[in-house]
């Protein structure tokens, strides 16, 4: 059967890309894996077309910050951002914005950014440093790193105010994998029941035992959630990835709904695309790949996929320090991509050790700020290094430019935003008004939007 023909007599959602499936492919590479590897569970969640208005429309999107931002599990920051008592952290999601502060050693605790006097903010927006409380740098009115009221200048001015009462408000915060999430929502779940099945699918991958080597943060020109979305997908390689097709299986990637709030897309590298259909030897698929030197020979009776992976266990072993032999090929080379909503994105595989997080621009429907970091394993007895400054950089700049994420990625990267000017554009111009999914491909652009629902509706 071509992989492009409709497939018959299915109901909606049971067809799949005819050839083997990612579950058969990893198998086959002969290494035992984990079971959350081996885990798969696709719900059919309806077909109706998705109004193009969510992603333009002000008043959606006021909504979305009335209705959803403010009562959503989200992360801030990490330890190596807050390693010493007084460090901060600025956190903000439209006009909202939190400090997070080490109040002690054992002690973090998230407060509302905003004088209790005259409403300024107690640290800029986009801020990170070392106090040893807050001064609102208006009037002088200051805070204990514990939200204690520490000082108003000419208090006799002020006899309503009491320190009971004018303590800074604080903020719902939680910590997974090295991670502090706040929650703006005073009866909002525990965290822990928010993560629910990513705590286990990430037991084998612990994120606290990492650190952030790299920080890239850009504007892109569009709506959060179509920013987000086109990396929720692998449906887009076909066109926009075309290069990768020859080793890269992107159309029987595999898609999971483990909760209204946890998904996962999981397709491998180093098998060619079922698109693709020249015959090419391991020692052309290798080459195909780019990833080691021009020259460098695929072995008689090797894989060039497991050739790779054996040279990334070594070389990244020895650069890292660490112990790669049991991490099977799937863990070293595949693009194992979770989401947990609203906006956190998270890769627990040895080369691909990403973290992706998306947020509206200030109060912007049509921008969107990515946060893109590389977190690598901690070694044994390595003491976890300060957190790196994001690298910066503008609508117009090639990821490329960046130090240290090299030219294989930043290309990819360049490719996965290249488009969203033009949807966002789009969207606009449309004079049909909605975006058509597929039942199998697109499920978690689906479950995005219904969990988004769920909040705008009640």
């Amino acid at each position: 059967m071509n992989i492009y023909d409709p497939q018959p007599n299915m109901k909606p959602g049971e067809a799949r890309c005819p050839g083997p499936s990612t579950r058969d492919l990893v198998l086959s590479d002969g290494w035992e894996l984990p079971a959350q590897l081996l885990a798969e569970n696709y719900v059919y969640m309806g077909d109706e077309d998705i109004p193009f208005e969510r992603y333009t429309s002000k008043e959606f999107f006021d909504l979305e910050m009335t209705k959803m931002w403010n009562k959503t599990w989200q992360w801030t920051c990490r330890d190596e951002h807050i390693p010493e008592v007084g460090d901060y952290y600025t956190y903000d999601i439209g006009n909202y914005s939190i400090i997070v502060v080490r109040a002690a050693p054992d002690e973090v605790k998230a407060y509302v950014n905003s004088c209790l006097h005259r409403g300024t903010q107690l640290r800029p927006s986009d801020s990170t440093g070392s106090v040893q409380h807050f001064r609102c740098p208006f009037h002088g009115w200051t805070w204990n790193l514990d939200g204690s009221l520490k000082e108003i200048p000419c208090r006799w001015d002020f006899p309503k105010v009491t320190d009971e009462e004018f303590k800074l408000p604080e903020v719902k915060i939680a910590k997974w994998g090295g991670f502090y999430f706040i929650n703006m929502d005073e009866n909002a779940m525990p965290l822990e029941e928010w993560i629910g099945p990513l705590a286990e699918h990430f037991a084998n991958w612990p994120l606290d035992n990492r650190y952030v080597r790299l920080h890239i943060q850009k504007i892109l020109p569009a709506n959060w959630k179509a920013s987000q979305e086109a990396f929720v997908e692998a449906y887009h390689s076909l066109e926009t990835h075309a290069h990768a097709m020859p080793f890269s299986a992107n159309l029987n990637a595999q898609y999971d709904i483990f909760s209204e709030r946890v998904t996962r897309f999981f397709h491998t590298f180093g098998f060619p695309d079922p698109s693709y259909t020249k015959s090419q030897t391991e020692q052309e698929l290798l080459d195909a790949m780019g990833m080691l030197p021009p020259g460098t020979k695929v072995p008689d009776g090797v894989t060039a996929r497991s050739f790779l992976a054996a040279h990334f266990r070594k070389t990244l072993g020895e650069d890292r320090g660490i112990d790669l032999s049991t991490r099977s090929d799937s863990e070293m080379l595949d693009s194992i991509e979770y989401h947990l909503f609203p906006n956190m994105f998270l890769f627990p595989g040895v080369s691909l050790p990403m973290v992706y997080r998306f947020r509206p621009n200030g109060m912007d429907p049509d921008s969107a700020i990515f946060d893109l970091l590389f977190l690598e394993e901690l070694a044994p007895g390595q003491e976890r290094p300060e957190a790196p400054e994001p690298y910066k950089i503008d609508i117009g700049t090639s990821y490329e430019t960046v130090p240290g994420i090299g030219p294989f990625l930043g290309h990819v990267y360049d490719q996965d935003t290249g488009n969203l000017e033009m949807q966002q554009k789009g969207f606009k111009a449309a004079r049909k008004t909605a975006q058509t999914l597929g039942n199998y491909q697109e499920i978690r652009v689906r479950r995005l939007h219904k969990t988004l629902d769920s909040y705008l509706n009640a």
